[in-house]
């Protein structure tokens, strides 16, 4: 059974096998940033802290990236999907976080739940073809080749980096606090 917290998160497993504890805790991780995202205009979706210029907004649509990157190119060997496929990340490395800015709240939370629920599918079908040990279709050039348990640690570490940014900007935009 699973244990939502006050937030709406689901509590990763105390006692499972690892597959299920990675599981838990990438969706933990993942509530996380929804729930920092939650309920903002567009005008929190963009605020900034500091000199930085990341933004809440621009965070939904990088990780929507980075979910499709890891789960559907690397994982699975796919093309990129819209709108990545069309992007000149050679003219923009930060596409994902600069063209936010001209996405709805709306647009920004349906992408990144859309890419976050496909990404729950490649993963099963992965886990369905050889388990955490699956490796990855795609490698680096030097010929290394993740395995899905790679992948789904990197993913925890992903939003987890991000989640810590995202408490920084949340609690500037309108004081909501919370791990």
């Amino acid at each position: 059974m699973t244990v939502i917290d006050e937030q709406g998160r689901p509590e990763p497993p105390i006692a499972a096998g690892e597959t299920a504890t990675l599981l838990g805790y990438l969706d933990y991780q993942r509530s996380t940033l929804a729930w920092k995202c939650s309920g903002l205009d567009e005008a929190g979706l963009r605020a900034t802290v500091g000199v930085s210029s990341m933004t809440l907004g621009g965070l939904l649509k990088h990780m929507s990236y980075v979910e499709d990157h890891w789960f559907s190119r690397a994982l699975h060997g796919n093309d990129p999907q819209p709108p990545w496929d069309t992007v000149d990340w050679s003219a923009d490395r930060d596409w994902d976080w600069n063209s936010a800015a001209a996405d709805s709240p709306e647009q920004l939370h349906a992408m990144w739940q859309g890419f976050v629920a496909r990404s729950r599918e490649l993963t099963e079908k992965a886990l369905a073809d050889g388990g955490p040990d699956r490796l990855a279709k795609r490698g680096w050039p030097d010929g290394t080749t993740p395995s899905l348990r790679w992948i789904l640690c990197h993913m925890i570490e992903e939003y987890a980096r991000h989640n810590g940014h995202a408490d920084l900007i949340r609690e500037s935009v309108d004081g909501v606090t919370g791990e």
